[in-house]
């Protein structure tokens, strides 16, 4: 595995977060390391990994806010 993809995966974790937050992380976790193990390890694998990195953190700060309505 690429270092650049192992370094992305770290943040790919939903273990420490609550289970409503947990709900919305894990599956984009799982797709993560799916896409990992799929993809060849190239600068396209790492982008789509960072993208999805955004993605996931939009997702969570979603569930975030509409707490705090």
């Amino acid at each position: 595995m690429h270092p650049s993809v192992a370094a992305l995966l770290r943040h790919f974790t939903a273990e420490h977060l609550p289970p409503d937050l947990r709900a919305v992380s894990q599956p984009i976790c799982d797709l993560a390391h799916q896409l990992a193990e799929q993809l060849p390890a190239d600068p396209e694998t790492t982008t789509a990994l960072r993208k999805l990195l955004e993605a996931k953190d939009c997702a969570v700060r979603a569930v975030v806010a509409a707490r705090e309505v």
